[in-house]
């Protein structure tokens, strides 16, 4: 066997239907029970009890306990990254489970992905930040730059705080319905809260969508600079 990371394993974990269904649940960056998951999953309790052990063990899931009850959560937004990785192959490909439902419009066009804003208008506010000389990017990699600090400082958002945590600040994510990157790490999970604070959207209580309120996705565009074409 070769030495270095068991992409095998990973893959096995994630090529079982159950699971796979119970993944693409919390890349919305919910915690869900057990429950929950099963019902996602199709499956049993006893048998999602033994999918969720092995997801845990496998290193792509978290167990958070909140007094009596237990939570499971991605184990962090690389993990993220790499479904949405997934599913924009799978998109490619033409491996689709079923036909588009009444919410895929809706989650292509802005959805929450982890904790970052992704879809149609994740990727253009990516796009836009670039544009204006805020992020510098070179291929894949981003980097936020002192005007793209000055514009997070105005927005609120604690720059030197960002760069203090082990998570990357800024960090390209491969968005599945558009293709191309939008903006993870810490100051995507900054933005999309910032975005949801001033009322500019909101979060579908039980899906991943983004819903833009009157006047919100204009307030947004004109924020970050987002040509209507975006």
């Amino acid at each position: 066997m070769k030495a270095g990371p068991d992409i095998a394993l990973v893959a096995s974990l994630l090529g079982e239907p159950a699971r796979a269904n119970m993944l693409t649940a919390l890349v919305g960056g919910r915690a869900l029970t057990a429950g929950e998951l099963a019902r996602e999953a199709g499956v049993t309790a006893q048998t999602a009890s033994a999918h969720l052990a092995k997801l845990e063990a496998g290193g792509l899931i978290a167990l958070r306990r909140q007094g009596r009850h237990r939570y499971f959560t991605l184990a962090g937004d690389d993990v993220a990254g790499v479904l949405e990785g997934l599913m924009g192959l799978a998109a490619r490909a033409g491996h689709a489970r079923s036909r588009p439902g009444p919410a895929e419009p809706a989650l292509r066009f802005a959805r929450v992905c982890y904790d970052h804003l992704a879809g149609q208008m994740g990727v253009a506010m990516l796009d836009a930040l670039v544009e204006a000389g805020r992020i510098e990017r070179a291929g894949e990699a981003l980097r936020l730059t002192g005007a793209g600090a000055t514009f997070a400082r105005r927005l609120d958002i604690d720059v030197e705080a960002l760069a203090a945590g082990r998570r990357p600040v800024c960090k390209s994510c491969l968005d599945w319905s558009q293709r191309r990157s939008h903006l993870a790490g810490s100051l995507g999970a900054a933005l999309l809260a910032r975005l949801i604070e001033r009322k500019w959207a909101r979060r579908e209580p039980a899906g991943r969508a983004i819903v833009f309120a009157p006047g919100g996705q204009a307030a947004f565009a004109a924020a970050f600079g987002i040509r209507a074409e975006g």
